[in-house]
């Protein structure tokens, strides 16, 4: 069986140490909005995705002669 490792407050102690050693105090504002903004695109582009998948799928259901299938 396959166990899946999950954080708990022990385990990211040294993970926000390790971090703070590598980029420092004054770099992890700066840091942390460059991630959010990340998440922000990502999300931005997993919508545009989305809205381009369902209107690939409406263009699908347009019969070969241009007229509209009947549902």
């Amino acid at each position: 069986m396959i166990h899946l490792a999950i954080f708990g407050m022990p385990e990211w102690i040294p993970i926000l140490i390790i971090v703070v050693l590598l980029f420092g105090a004054k770099k992890l504002p700066e840091l942390a909005r460059s991630m959010g903004s990340s998440v922000n695109e990502f999300k931005k582009g997993m919508a545009e995705g989305e809205k381009d998948g369902k209107k690939s799928a409406s263009d699908a259901k347009i019969s070969s002669d241009g007229a509209p299938k009947d549902h």
